[in-house]
């Protein structure tokens, strides 16, 4: 339990060096063409660039909290006589592995939005999305699964924060999954790579982050 807590904690750790990098590696005066109001400075392009970054940091940071209160209320949980394990369908591994593309297909847009190559934008964005829903349709075939099995959500302790952990995030990954349509349609619609280029950099931050938060819950679920 302390190493799957450990874990969760510090994937927010890594988004905070992230965030330290990205602020001192920043080199906005070498980003050309942003498509904002032409009279608008310099200073504002860069504020909205923290700012933008740092609204999603304190988002995610948000969010790790409230999986650490449901993690930790498993870990109380889990302690009495009627837990009962459940058997974790195979699907789970299609799904993550699923979730990993989706994370390297966003990275390869962000590459291809910081490069002006704009064919890998389109290609690696289109496909973060589609392998982000294919990992929604694996996590539901696994619900199926289990409820055919008999592992109905009210049936068991266990399969109840089963369903609550997975369907959590499952249902952050649709908040992300609006953000994401947005930003698809304009780069699908021929708007300026420099107008996507933050809005695709913030998809590929939170994309990363909820695989690695699905790792955790994973690990967490195989382990207990």
């Amino acid at each position: 339990m302390n190493i799957i807590v450990l874990f969760m904690v510090s994937v927010m750790a890594v988004f905070v060096w992230w965030m330290v990098l990205q602020r001192v590696t920043a080199k906005t005066w070498l980003e050309q063409g942003v498509a904002i109001d032409p009279r608008a400075g310099a200073d504002f392009q860069y504020s909205h660039r923290v700012a933008s970054k740092v609204a999603l940091w304190v988002f995610m940071v948000v969010i790790t909290a409230l999986f650490l209160l449901f993690v930790t209320a498993y870990h109380m949980r889990m302690h009495l006589g009627d837990w009962r394990p459940l058997a974790l369908p195979g699907t789970l591994w299609v799904s993550s592995a699923l979730l990993l593309l989706a994370s390297i297909a966003l990275q390869a847009a962000r590459h291809g939005a910081s490069n002006n190559r704009r064919s890998l934008l389109l290609t690696g964005f289109i496909l973060g999305g589609v392998f982000a829903l294919a990992f929604l349709a694996a996590q539901w075939w696994a619900w199926q699964q289990l409820s055919a099995a008999g592992f109905l959500v009210a049936s068991n302790p266990a399969n109840s924060f089963f369903y609550l952990l997975t369907g959590l995030h499952a249902v952050h990954l649709l908040g992300g999954l609006l953000v994401w349509s947005k930003t698809a349609g304009k780069i699908a619609g021929g708007a300026p790579v420099a107008s996507v280029r933050l809005s695709v950099e913030l998809c590929s931050v939170y994309w990363h982050y909820l695989f690695l938060l699905w790792l955790g819950l994973f690990a967490l679920l195989l382990n207990t």
